[in-house]
């Protein structure tokens, strides 16, 4: 049916509407209700004219040329947005609850390479001049699953939009995805949108955007706004679930971009200073006044892309590292660093371990070049009775579970010592020098598999099986019992 017929048909059913309710309501005409009648038949007829007006009014754009209505939208998003859109040929209209567009598989273009592929894209337009295609204006936009595509030339797309205008309509994105890739289009991570907002704060006169995301699983949200002269841009990061939170301050110098930020995680505060060149990010993690002994330096290379992070702190929270809700732990078993292009190195030296003070002088050593993922030289000491380094090590994803594995060289300084520390049996206090031994140890189960254990370079059987696997409990008090009833168990076995 085309537009005018159905423009038509939608006349007489009006038309068709108002004739009946007049010869219902003359068939009961009488001389006492004649003028209660005419009275109440004037306002219906008032308003059922100017509902038809009005609706007649809200479907005129239904009568415009699909290739017109395209050229005019692109245009107004492309001068209000800074945005290249290409619309599919079926753009269509809807009055309700709004005037406005729908189009699908829709793109967005920068430099003629497509950076957006959109499900569903809803152009809201103002009630004003819906009599001529020209003078239609663009209110709020909305994109539904959409797919963005970024890399290092274009991932600030999102901060430059801040500088658009916003006072007159809003842009919305919902449920759709960001991915960001290495130069050679490989898809370094993922971001998920749950709800993008941009809008204008008439209070305070500025864009304001905020975001609603999940990366590797982990909720966060993002305000962010530019200050008066749109020369420095201040944003809030959130991340409720582990109760860390981002504030940060960037300030625009030429072809170069210097930042600050605060970062707070439960009771810890740092601060970090940053530097975003062209293809390049340095950054200085450090605590002046709490900890003036934290301090951690690193870069990040995009093009080649390699990055370290060096660092001293006065003690290491394994927890923010490797517990299952850990950053780094779901950033490992996404597998996202299985990558051959990957090169990163990171070296920590810290006094001692959060929570556990018999582990002193620690040396973390992590490696990923060729898609491996290895702490191999990570030294660390107990007390003053033995030191402990990783061989040959390797970090893996099993069954969606974290899995160290490698070799323990252990060297026993002080054999007496450990003795006291168990509580062995004076018979059984035997001299040992060196331990070496092939581990598996899970993340997320908190088990430990030994094997190929040699004390002095002899295996003792006996002393593999009662230590082949370990369990280790929630409680440290437990893991201290624990250990020191199945290390006597073992040395018994080796003393005969």
């Amino acid at each position: 049916m085309s537009k005018t017929n159905f423009f038509v048909k939608h006349l007489k059913n009006i038309n068709n509407f108002i004739n009946n309710l007049l010869e219902k309501n003359l068939n009961k005409l009488n001389f006492k209700n004649l003028s209660y009648l005419l009275k109440n038949n004037k306002i219906i007829l008032t308003f059922v004219a100017l509902f038809v007006i009005f609706v007649s009014y809200l479907l005129l754009p239904t009568f415009f040329n699909q290739t017109d209505i395209s050229k005019k939208l692109k245009n107004e998003l492309q001068v209000k947005y800074d945005l290249n859109f290409k619309f599919s040929q079926n753009i269509k209209y809807n009055f309700f609850p709004r005037p406005h567009f729908i189009t699908t598989d829709s793109i967005i273009l920068d430099n003629k390479k497509e950076i957006a592929e959109i499900s569903k894209l809803k152009i809201f337009i103002s009630f004003d001049n819906l009599f001529s295609l020209k003078d239609i204006e663009i209110r709020d936009t909305i994109l539904e699953k959409a797919n963005f595509n970024f890399n290092t030339k274009n991932y600030n797309f999102f901060i430059e939009l801040l500088n658009r205008d916003f006072q007159d309509g809003n842009i919305i994105i919902y449920n759709s995805n960001v991915f960001f890739k290495h130069v050679e289009d490989e898809v370094l991570f993922i971001t998920k949108i749950f709800k993008m907002k941009y809008y204008f704060d008439s209070k305070e006169l500025k864009n304001i955007f905020y975001s609603d995301n999940e990366i590797f699983n982990i909720p966060f949200s993002v305000e962010t706004f530019f200050n008066e002269n749109n020369k420095k841009n201040l944003s809030t990061i959130n991340l409720d679930l582990m109760k860390f939170n981002i504030e940060n301050e960037l300030i625009f110098e030429n072809n170069k971009k210097i930042g600050k930020s605060k970062l707070n995680l439960n009771k810890t505060k740092r601060l970090v200073d940053y530097k975003i060149e062209k293809n390049s990010f340095d950054f200085h993690i450090f605590d002046k006044i709490d900890q003036p002994n934290v301090s951690y330096k690193g870069k990040f290379n995009f093009k080649p892309f390699y990055a370290n992070l060096e660092g001293n702190s006065d003690k290491i929270n394994l927890n923010y590292l490797f517990s299952s809700n850990a950053i780094v732990a779901q950033l490992l078993k996404t597998e996202i660093f299985n990558n051959k292009n990957i090169d990163f190195k990171l070296n920590i030296n810290a006094d001692s371990i959060y929570k556990n003070s018999n582990f002193k002088n620690i040396k973390l050593n992590l490696k990923i070049q060729e898609g491996l993922i290895d702490t191999d030289k990570t030294k660390f000491e107990w007390r003053d009775i033995a030191d402990f380094e990783l061989l040959e090590s390797l970090i893996f994803v099993r069954n969606g579970e974290l899995v160290l594995d490698g070799k323990l060289k252990i060297k026993i300084k002080e054999f007496n010592k450990l003795y006291q520390f168990l509580l062995t049996p004076k018979n059984y206090r035997n001299k040992i020098n060196q331990i070496d031994l092939n581990f598996t140890y899970n993340f997320d189960q908190k088990i430990a598999e030994l094997k190929d254990i040699k004390i002095d370079n002899k295996i003792n059987q006996n002393v593999n099986r009662i230590l082949n696997n370990v369990i280790l409990k929630q409680d440290d008090l437990q893991n201290k019992i624990y250990f020191k009833n199945l290390l006597n168990a073992a040395i018994k076995s080796y003393a005969g």
